[in-house]
């Protein structure tokens, strides 16, 4: 999931990994991405998301972080239009929280599909 505020991208701190990450995860058997990540959400971040503020964005691959060297991340994001909602950190995540692209590469652990996401973002000037 992709959450835009005041230039800067909602990630979540999965506690299993130790990186900051976009919202969401895997599917599930019987699932498609959008069911995937309505599920995830409410699980990770304890909200119910409004479909009609979600739109499909892009689909990123990227190499998996913590993974096999050879094992790539294959993703299809969605742009939500969080508004006033708010986002509760629950099960492996640790926290839920805005980073501008300069504020994520001080963090120690860079993911590369979330670096993608920025390129993608800034590319399609959603952020500067």
């Amino acid at each position: 999931m992709v959450v835009l505020k005041e230039q800067s991208l909602l990630l979540a701190f999965s506690n299993n990994k130790q990186a900051w990450y976009l919202p969401g995860g895997k599917i599930d058997a019987g699932e498609n991405a959008q069911q995937a990540l309505l599920r995830e959400i409410e699980e990770e971040l304890d909200l119910v998301l409004d479909t009609g503020r979600l739109q499909f964005l892009c689909h990123v691959s990227a190499p998996a972080y913590g993974e096999a060297p050879n094992v790539v991340m294959e993703q299809d994001c969605f742009l939500y239009d969080a508004r006033d909602d708010r986002f509760i950190a629950s099960q492996e995540i640790g926290d839920a929280r805005y980073f501008s692209f300069a504020e994520y590469r001080q963090q120690p652990v860079q993911v590369p599909g979330v670096l993608t996401m920025f390129g993608i973002l800034r590319e399609r000037g959603l952020l500067a």
